[in-house]
C-alpha cells in the first residue's frame, strides 16, 4: 500500500549518523532522521536532533582543552592525583561523553556551513546547508494543503533510520580521536512503520500541535516524515508516549518449557507523536523557506 510512497519519500529523507565516545573509551553509534523541504538544501528535523550539531563543537572543544592540560601534567608520582583533579574540573567520569562526530549522509558533494533555526516551544528545527555545488537527494517534501483531511482514523506511515548498521568509524589511539573511515558499511537501512491517527495533542495557547499514532515512533526515526499513500507529508515524528494499559499481572502462573513458573507483566501501549503539518508550514513561512503543498 505504501510501496510507491516509501520510494518517493526515501529520495529526500536522510540519516544523521553520529558517533560518540565516553571518557571510559566506549564508542557508540547512533542515528536520527531529517528530510528536505525544497531543492535549495533546506531540511527539517527535531530540535533535539539539531542540537547535536552545536553540541559536537562544544564537547570536542572541551576535550581538546582537557587533553592539552592533561599532557602538561608532570609524569611522576603525583600524576594520578593531578589527573583526578583535572577530571573533577571537567566533570568527567566513565560515562561522560567527551567526543561527538556527526555525518549527514548522501546529501551534497561538499559542505561549508550549517545554520539551524529552532522552534521556541516545539521539538522542531530547520537546517540550512550551505556551500554545496551539487545535491545528492531526489525530490523534496510536499505537505498536505488542507489540514481538515488530517482526521482520526487516517492510515499513515512513518520512515526513518532506527536501527543503525553503519560501522565505518574507529578510535585512533595515536591522536586519541574518533574518526570516520573509508572502510566498513557506511549505510543504515530505512525502516517504515504504519498506523492510524488516534488523537491530537496541543494546548489552549498553541492549539493542535501534534498527531498521535497507534504505533510507536522508533528511536532513530525522530525527524522522519509522516505521510499518506500518495507521499503527502502530514507531520514529523518527534516523540513516543507510553500509555499504561492497566492489564497488570503479578505472579501469574504459566507453563513454560513444560514447567510451571510465575511471571509479572505491566503492559504499556507505545504511541508515536508527530509535529502537525500546519505547525511545520507556519515555522517555514516565518523563516521565508520555500516549500510545496498538495491537495
Amino acid at each position: 500500500m505504501f510501496e510507491s510512497a516509501i520510494e518517493k519519500i526515501s529520495g529526500f529523507t536522510r540519516p544523521l549518523h553520529t558517533i560518540s565516545r565516553t571518557y571510559g573509551g566506549l564508542v557508540i553509534p547512533g542515528s536520527s532522521t531529517f528530510f528536505f523541504v525544497n531543492d535549495k538544501g533546506v531540511a527539517i528535523t527535531c530540535k533535539h536532533v539539531a542540537s547535536l550539531i552545536p553540541a559536537a563543537d562544544d564537547i570536542n572543544a572541551a576535550y581538546l582543552k582537557f587533553k592539552r592540560e592533561r599532557d602538561k601534567l608532570a609524569n611522576d608520582s603525583r600524576y594520578h592525583k593531578l589527573l583526578k583533579g583535572l577530571e573533577t574540573k571537567y566533570k568527567y567520569d566513565k560515562e561522560t561523553t567527551v567526543q561527538l562526530k556527526n555525518n549527514f549522509l548522501n546529501c551534497f558533494d561538499k559542505l561549508e556551513q550549517i545554520t539551524c533555526h529552532v522552534h521556541p516551544t516545539l521539538d522542531l528545527a530547520i537546517i540550512e546547508f550551505k556551500g554545496f555545488e551539487k545535491i545528492l537527494y531526489n525530490g523534496h517534501a510536499s505537505f498536505i494543503k488542507n489540514s481538515s483531511n488530517i482526521r482520526q482514523g487516517k492510515y499513515l506511515c512513518r520512515i526513518g533510520f532506527p536501527f543503525p548498521e553503519f560501522n565505518n568509524f574507529k578510535h585512533n589511539p595515536a591522536s586519541d580521536d574518533i574518526e570516520w573511515t573509508n572502510t566498513g558499511n557506511p549505510n543504515s537501512p530505512t525502516f517504515p512503520i504504519d498506523g492510524i491517527i488516534t488523537r491530537f495533542t496541543g494546548d489552549a495557547t498553541e492549539g493542535i500541535t501534534g498527531i498521535e499514532m497507534s504505533t510507536p515512533g522508533l528511536k532513530g526515526q525522530s525527524g522522519g516524515p509522516l505521510f499518506d499513500t500518495d507521499g503527502k507529508i502530514y507531520g514529523m515524528q518527534f516523540a513516543t508516549n507510553h500509555l499504561h494499559l492497566g492489564f497488570d499481572l503479578q505472579d501469574k502462573e504459566i507453563m513454560n518449557g513444560g514447567k510451571k513458573t510465575k511471571v509479572s507483566n505491566y503492559p504499556f501501549l507505545h504511541v508515536g507523536i508527530a509535529i502537525h503539518a500546519d505547525k511545520i508550514k507556519t515555522f517555514l513561512r516565518q523563516h521565508a523557506i520555500d516549500f510545496t503543498e498538495s491537495d
